[in-house]
């Protein structure tokens, strides 16, 4: 089959895409490409989540490694991937690999390469491990592996624990005391997934759902996303918590539930956590958002005089901006954010508490933080939908797009375009429609943000009209 890399790593289907065969062809056009550019002689960190057969997965690329000369450290057990990410810039490895399919349905694994920056790899990175993975099936390289027990006997493999430097971090970013002093009341949805029970480690008191090994996650996607949130939500109204916080299936995305049991989306967690850096903990620098993310922190970095940079979707445009650039945060629609001084990688823990920490800054809950900037700035709602497509109809779609943009959607002028990764078009007052056709499935995305959620709906409305024509 053919390799190839999303927006960040190589995921397929468990038993049919996702085999040890595969993984293994993945594995050592990865320890080729180290070993030739000298980043093998570092070593390699390697960690997982707790979808079925990660532990297996994770020794397997451990194996190859190995037999390739180069040294592993692999986790003691399931870790979050931001913990092995730092874990990957804090030793000085050559690279790290994360067995983890992210906030994917639970029939899913995947295979994330992470660079010696500790941050995903780069578009340009990724191309070349196709282009091995490809040649080595072609002239039919042999994968090189030594088994895990004699590897381990030999020094080749060192268990360790990728918590111990992670939580040294997160005690230097975050003022874990002030947030404990607070008392606030917090429970955590950790979805089933790697990030479970490291929050309560880190802060005695916080109480968790869903904390168990279940590789079924629940029968959802480990998405921290409204819809997949409930029995957080009505926690929540039950009054007994004053914040909820929610994690992806490896913990490098955020959501969150608010103090009336709301839920309070990536857009509303960037704006807060964003003013909190500027206001409270006095940093300086970029901005980045991608395409589809709210106008809120646009308008955040003219009030501060803060350089705003706009990527297509896809946080390893964000990560290559955090590398080039002074950036301050960066952040998309996903959940995934990230922020000055770590790493440039998505981290939904690090997120989390610095939720935490401008609630005990302030003395406020996230709503009341969100709408008093909203009352400086503007109101602003915002809402996306999915709706199915086929393939022709999702290539006539882009052609006509592309030939005849409309230069008016439901009776309103457009006085701006930016196709840079689907088609957004941009209203007078800043209002906003995003046609987004998937590139990897038959899934077109409508996005839209406005000043009310009626003026989100009837935008959305009219564009699903448009894709319809």
């Amino acid at each position: 089959m053919q390799i190839k890399f999303g927006t960040d790593g190589w995921r397929g289907v468990i038993a049919r895409d996702f085999t040890f065969d595969n993984l293994s062809l993945v594995a050592q056009a990865t320890m080729d490409y180290l070993n030739r550019d000298g980043s093998g002689n570092k070593g390699l960190v390697i960690g997982y989540d707790r979808r079925f057969l990660s532990r297996d997965f994770a020794r397997r690329v451990a194996e190859v490694a190995a037999g390739n000369g180069i040294r592993v450290r692999l986790t003691d057990g399931y870790a979050p991937t931001p913990a092995v990410s730092w874990a990957v810039r804090e030793s000085g490895a050559g690279a790290g690999i994360m067995i983890t399919a992210s906030h994917n349905p639970p029939e899913y694994n995947g295979f994330k390469v992470k660079e010696a920056f500790g941050g995903s790899a780069r578009p340009a990175t990724t191309k070349v491990l196709e282009e091995i993975v490809a040649f080595n099936v072609a002239n039919d390289r042999r994968v090189v592996a030594t088994p895990f027990e004699e590897a381990l006997g030999k020094g080749m493999i060192e268990i360790f624990d990728p918590c111990e430097g992670y939580f040294r971090q997160i005690g230097r970013y975050v003022d874990l005391e002030l947030i404990a002093r607070a008392g606030i009341p917090v429970v955590v949805d950790p979805m089933y997934g790697a990030g479970s029970g490291f929050l309560p480690r880190l802060l005695a008191g916080v109480h968790e759902i869903h904390n168990s090994e279940n590789p079924s996650f629940g029968g959802q996607p480990p998405e921290p996303i409204g819809e997949h949130l409930a029995e957080l939500s009505a926690l929540l109204k039950g009054g007994t918590y004053r914040v909820g916080l929610a994690l992806d299936g490896d913990a490098d995305r955020i959501g969150a539930v608010d103090e009336n049991g709301d839920f309070f989306s990536s857009h509303c967690i960037f704006t807060v956590i964003l003013r909190h850096l500027i206001e409270h903990k006095h940093l300086r620098g970029g901005v980045v958002k991608t395409v589809s993310t709210t106008r809120m922190v646009d308008l955040l970095a003219r009030k501060y005089e803060l350089p705003l940079f706009e990527t297509p979707i896809g946080f390893k445009h964000i990560c290559e901006l955090m590398l080039a650039e002074d950036i301050l945060m960066g952040g998309e629609e996903s959940g995934g954010l990230g922020v000055k001084g770590h790493i440039p990688e998505r981290d939904g823990i690090l997120l989390g508490l610095l939720l935490l920490e401008a609630m005990a800054a302030s003395g406020k809950g996230l709503r009341r933080l969100l709408d008093e900037t909203m009352d400086e700035i503007g109101h602003f709602s915002y809402r996306r939908i999915d709706r199915r497509i086929g393939g022709d109809a999702k290539e006539q779609l882009i052609a006509r797009l592309k030939s005849a943009p409309p230069a008016e959607i439901d009776g309103r002028r457009v006085a701006a375009t930016n196709f840079s990764d689907g088609f957004k078009f941009i209203f007078e007052n800043g209002d906003w429609l995003l046609i987004r056709p998937s590139g990897t499935e038959p899934v077109l995305r409508l996005y839209s943000e406005a000043g009310t959620p009626g003026q989100v709906d009837r935008l959305l409305r009219a564009g699903e009209v448009l894709a319809a024509r």
